[in-house]
């Protein structure tokens, strides 16, 4: 497998459909398409055209054929584009005409969309943010996916990139044109006060919530003692049974996990074993012990146990859960009363969490950073804001470098393989 080859992938939606899409990309796809429509259409311009089979020139479809000359088409080499049946055997039958022809392959998840990074369509950040609008199943993921995908991040990063160069630009020319210990204090003075807004706007983009956030749905753990109506509120929020119900205690040994778009935001709801202190068996310790370990990675926990008897944790809230009890006494300074059997305080719960994610998660409207864009955005800042103090121009010029080519990094034109395997092995076949 190289990158001289030529594949070809369904880059449709699964059949059966309406219509379904085969896209060749490479340098023998202009001659792919033309085997098997024996003619190639005007760049460009949808041709309705016969597609028949090479060996027994059975007529396989009637489909809309694009051609598209590299590089300007969206792999950034010859790329062409059938337009077929959505049946599940028509695509196959066109599957295999396209086998059959020398020098074609099946592509790889995600080869389409790494060829057009490797040809300069699209940057790393750009196709991190493609990922995401893949992936995206609410108004908020989409709007944020978007974005990135449009290049809002890769702009803010190229013109950080372009102020850096204009001062390695003049520390060079000082180093050239003067001797190291002549530099003027004044030009130096210049230089690093330069660098004080770049270092503010870097730290005010890593201040916000991260783009996985957004991706993954805010954290809501249910937690509590056993029987303590957990699971029961589980199933009130997402509105489906999904946990086992009962009155034995303990009978959520494991953790659970739901995930859901309410408002448009996406949560993911966790229910966990009933936490005690002891008396537990080696199986129902273990799940307390997982319980714990949510606790720590929850953004909201719902506490149903005992006032005050909590993980002393941000983000802890107090809920009285069974409010239709006729022995039920409201927690003191428990934030929510309610009854996830009658529905009384359900409401009230839901605008609270929705209000809450929206203070937690990437505003859609804002460039968002994902975990692997953070690191290399804290290098170039912290290289930055080392040479503002630094008196040695040799020194300063070397952290200008090490800014430019952690900037590099999040746009990719500074990466490794592993990590580009790992980013579009994670795209779909045809994509």
């Amino acid at each position: 497998m190289t990158a001289d080859d030529t594949i070809f992938a369904l880059s449709s939606g699964q059949p059966p459909a309406a219509v379904g899409i085969l896209r060749i990309s490479g340098p023998e796809a202009g001659q792919a398409l033309e085997s098997l429509t024996g003619s190639l259409p005007k760049p460009r311009v949808a041709s309705l055209s016969k597609i028949t089979d090479m060996v027994s020139s059975e007529l396989l479809d009637l489909a809309l054929c694009l051609w598209f000359p590299g590089p300007n088409s969206a792999t950034g080499e010859d790329l062409a584009e059938i337009h077929c049946h959505g049946g599940r055997a028509v695509i196959r039958a066109i599957e295999a005409a396209l086998e059959q022809i020398d020098g074609l392959r099946r592509a790889e998840p995600g080869e389409f969309t790494r060829r057009a990074f490797t040809h300069g369509k699209m940057d790393l950040a750009e196709a991190e943010g493609l990922s995401d609008l893949l992936f995206a199943e609410t108004e908020l993921q989409r709007k944020a996916a978007v974005r990135n995908a449009g290049g809002a991040l890769s702009r803010k990063v190229d013109d950080w990139q372009q102020q850096i160069l204009q001062l390695s630009a003049q520390v060079e020319a000082e180093l050239d044109f003067s001797d190291e210990d002549d530099v003027a204090p004044e030009q130096a003075a210049m230089v690093q006060n330069a660098a004080r807004p770049l270092v503010e706007q870097m730290r005010n983009l890593l201040a916000r919530p991260r783009a996985e956030k957004l991706r993954d749905g805010i954290r809501v753990v249910l937690g509590g003692p056993p029987n303590s109506g957990k699971s029961t509120l589980l199933n009130a929020l997402v509105e489906r049974e999904a946990a086992i119900v009962s009155d034995i205690a303990g009978t959520t040994r494991d953790v659970i996990e739901v995930p859901i778009a309410l408002g448009g935001i996406p949560f993911l709801f966790i229910d966990t074993a009933g936490v005690r202190e002891s008396g537990a068996e080696t199986i129902e310790q273990i799940g307390i012990d997982r319980a714990h370990q949510q606790f720590a990675a929850a953004d909201i926990i719902l506490w149903l146990g005992d006032e005050g008897q909590g993980p002393g944790v941000d983000g802890l809230v107090e809920v009285s859960s069974r409010s239709d009890h006729p022995d039920h006494s409201p927690k003191a300074l428990g934030s929510f009363t309610l009854s996830p059997v009658s529905g009384q305080g359900m409401d009230a719960l839901v605008d609270y969490l929705v209000t809450r994610a929206k203070d937690i998660l990437p505003d859609g409207d804002q460039v968002s950073v994902n975990a692997r864009q953070a690191d290399r955005l804290t290098a170039a800042s912290e290289s930055l804001a080392a040479m503002i103090d630094e008196p040695d121009y040799l020194i300063v010029a070397e952290h200008l470098r090490m800014a430019r080519k952690a900037l590099d990094e999040i746009t990719g034109k500074a990466s490794t393989e592993d990590m580009l395997d790992g980013l579009f092995g994670k795209f779909c076949i045809g994509k």
